[in-house]
């Protein structure tokens, strides 16, 4: 028999008493999801709160694999994991449930779990629903904790996208204290290195799945990085109306625009980094760039990024050195030999110089040099240099910022410019760069720092253009050396990979070995038994014919006795029957008549409740009737007084809109039930409720 349930429908699963539940937006129907490997039924329970209720995951038969049981009892081990409540499961099996998998063969394998309450983050981004900075902030720190949790344990979900995020935080079942934010469902790829690898494996869903490395499928413990530094981006772009609006559809990227130069990428960076800071900008380019999904960020620095972010709206900060930007652009990774560039003169606001005094805020002091660093973290030596020399002429002359730059770009040009050992004495200070830059310096100094930092790059061109080919010679070795390196890291894990396939070939061997010798003890044990019952069998007959025998004579020497005591009794027995039957007579005739008389009684009592149901029914149906016309006038009513408060609101009136935001809450409540099943009144609603909370809400016209 399929299962088919219906809302209300009873079902008894290891001694607990469940309801299918109704789907809230379509009356008469179960309340059911259907995914790639199932359907999804919820079941609510007859003893029992709502946030207790239960999922039933019925899989499609390709997915009907017994080795979820064993996958099961492990995933049980992480269930206390915030945001893995869902692998607290309890697989139905023959031996458990065989009466109830008669009756229903789908729910062969079928797992129970927790019903996650909310909606998802695929609902969210359908719906087009702009999010608060506040909300935004708290969903991505809260995915970002669960994948850190799970990294730390070597897991991975391997199917993470926007209908598999669940978002509690948004459900309107009130949930026990201390739930979490978001919860991940549809865990059946889950890896593990103490799991197996599944036998049907997914390639990622579109939109979140990494066209450069996904081909086969999705199991290792680097396979939810980059789906999830899509959705985190996505969570934190949400607060950005703009990046709403330019959503494709079921996911904000297209998935053939997924690692591509596209518009909605550079539009989702620039908001990034104006809303959030370069930090978290630039690790969503770390995981779009990457060549694989282990050079993408880990959950642990998306977390690290996320916990230093503020939940207030920041301003976006636009100052910045141009000769910073062009050094960044001369300095960049794989970039040709530099040309001297033309700017103008920078203007004093932009390098943050107090005009008439040319002083400089130290803050842009302080980001350059902090840019200066992070290029030389990068390797970025020459471009990490040139920066250091730009704030260096900006500093306060025998101040503790001016001794650090001094000393940084001493310790740089010491890497870059090593002294020559053919030159001695004055000709190698003469010759060295240390020399022609302090020179330049000083100059500079002299000066009264009346030329900007372009003017002196553009002095010092040529001769950067040859420590740049200089570099560049030096970086193309270091990038064959990486190369080969990365190579023989290629070939050492091609040879693992073998070894440990042979080393698994050799255990299943092995385990077949010792399947087929148990198999043969069992197969000799069971003969042994098999021989012993026989001979038992044997001897038991044996006893059984004498007994017979012995009974046999026993029982004609019975007969003759009971022989004549019967022809006695039987005499006396006929006369016996013979009263006995007048008797039965009499009686008989006297319950005929009592009989008469009570189905005279039954069917005039029938009568009466017959007519009595009619008038009923009739009395019935006209309240129903009249509640069918109430109801009607009802809705029509509210629906004038959801357009009454937001018409209020447009005009400006709060007051008046919220008078008629209570009337409607108010009215809403008496026959919530029946409403909720109305068009969108649920909506109108859900938009009244939090009108009434957050007067700076707009309500949408409905």
């Amino acid at each position: 028999m399929t299962f088919q349930p219906n809302p209300g429908d009873e079902i008894i699963i290891n001694g607990t008493a469940y309801t299918v539940g109704q789907h809230p937006a379509a009356p008469g129907l179960a309340y059911a999801q259907a995914g790639r490997q199932g359907i999804v039924y919820q079941l609510l329970p007859i003893n029992g709160e709502l946030h207790e209720a239960k999922a039933l995951k019925v899989f499609f038969p390709k997915f009907r694999i017994p080795a979820m049981v064993y996958q099961s009892e492990h995933m049980a081990n992480y269930r206390e994991v915030p945001g893995l409540q869902v692998c607290s499961r309890d697989v139905l099996t023959p031996e458990r449930n065989g009466d109830l998998i008669a009756e229903y063969p789908d729910l062969l394998y079928a797992v129970v779990m927790p019903w996650i309450h909310g909606v998802t983050w695929f609902d969210l981004i359908s719906d087009q629903r702009t999010l608060g900075r506040s909300e935004s902030l708290m969903l991505a720190k809260a995915l970002a904790a669960i994948g850190s949790s799970m990294e730390q344990r070597g897991l991975a979900h391997c199917d993470l996208s926007a209908p598999n995020v669940m978002l509690p935080f948004f459900s309107e079942v009130k949930l026990p204290e201390g739930s979490a934010a978001v919860e991940l469902v549809d865990v059946e790829q889950i890896y593990s290195p103490k799991m197996d690898r599944p036998d049907v494996l997914l390639a990622g869903s579109p939109g979140y799945a990494a066209h450069r490395t996904v081909h086969s499928g999705l199991w290792s413990a680097y396979a939810d990085r980059f789906a999830g530094a899509v959705i985190i981006a996505e969570m934190l772009g949400w607060s950005d109306q703009a990046i709403v609006a330019k959503a494709w559809g079921e996911s904000y990227f297209d998935q053939h625009e997924m690692q591509t130069p596209c518009e909605r990428y550079f539009l989702l960076k620039k908001s990034l980094g104006q809303r959030w800071g370069t930090g978290i900008s630039d690790l969503f380019n770390r995981a779009w760039d990457s060549q694989d999904l282990s050079s993408c960020p880990t959950f642990g620095e998306w977390l690290v990024a996320l916990s230093t972010l503020s939940e207030e709206e920041a301003a976006v900060e636009i100052v910045e050195d141009s000769t910073a930007a062009a050094l960044s652009a001369v300095g960049s990774e794989g970039a040709e030999s530099p040309k001297p560039i033309a700017s103008p003169e920078p203007d004093g606001e932009m390098l943050g110089i107090i005009p008439g005094n040319r002083e400089v805020n130290d803050n842009v002091v302080g980001r350059l040099f902090h840019q200066a660093r992070d290029l030389e973290s990068a390797g970025n030596l020459l471009g990490a240099l040139e920066i250091f020399r730009s704030a260096y002429h900006f500093v306060k002359k025998d101040s503790p910022l001016e001794v650090e730059l001094a000393a940084a770009i001493q310790g740089l040009e010491q890497q870059l410019y090593p002294p020559d050992p053919g030159k001695q004495g004055w000709q190698a200070l003469i010759s060295s760069k240390k020399f022609m830059i302090s020179t330049a310096v000083a100059v500079a100094i002299l000066a009264g720092s009346a030329f900007t930092v372009n003017s002196i790059l553009a002095d010092k061109a040529e001769s950067r253009q040859q420590e740049e080919a200089r570099l560049a010679a030096a970086k193309e070795a270091q990038l064959a050396e990486d190369a080969r390196k990365e190579q023989e890291a290629e070939e050492k894990k091609a040879e693992e990979k073998k070894a440990e396939e042979a080393r698994l070939r050799e255990e299943a061997k092995q385990k077949e070995e010792r399947k087929k010798a148990e198999a043969a003890a069992l197969a000799a044990e069971k003969a042994k038994k098999e021989k012993l019952a026989a001979d038992k069998a044997k001897l038991e007959e044996k006893y059984e014919k004498q007994a017979k025998y012995e009974a046999y004579l026993a029982q004609v020497e019975e007969n003759k006795k009971k022989k004549l005591l019967q022809e006695k009794y039987d005499k006396q027995a006929k006369y016996e029957a013979h009263l006995a039957e007048l008797e039965k007579k009499k009686k008989q005739a006297a319950a005929d008549a009592a009989a008469a008389k009570v189905a005279a009684d039954k069917a005039a009592a029938a009568a009466k409740k017959e007519e009595a149901r009619r008038a009923q029914a009739k009395i019935e149906a006209a309240k129903a009737e009249r509640l069918k016309k109430q109801r009607a006038q009802n809705v029509v009513e509210l629906i004038a007084m959801y357009n009454k408060a937001y018409n209020a609101q447009v005009a400006g009136n709060k007051d008046r809109a919220k008078n008629f935001a209570y009337d409607f809450a108010s009215m809403y409540q008496k026959d919530a039930a029946y409403y909720n099943t109305v068009g969108k009144m649920r909506t109108r609603l859900n938009n009244i409720n939090i009108f009434i909370n957050d007067s700076s809400f707009w309500m949408p016209n409905l």
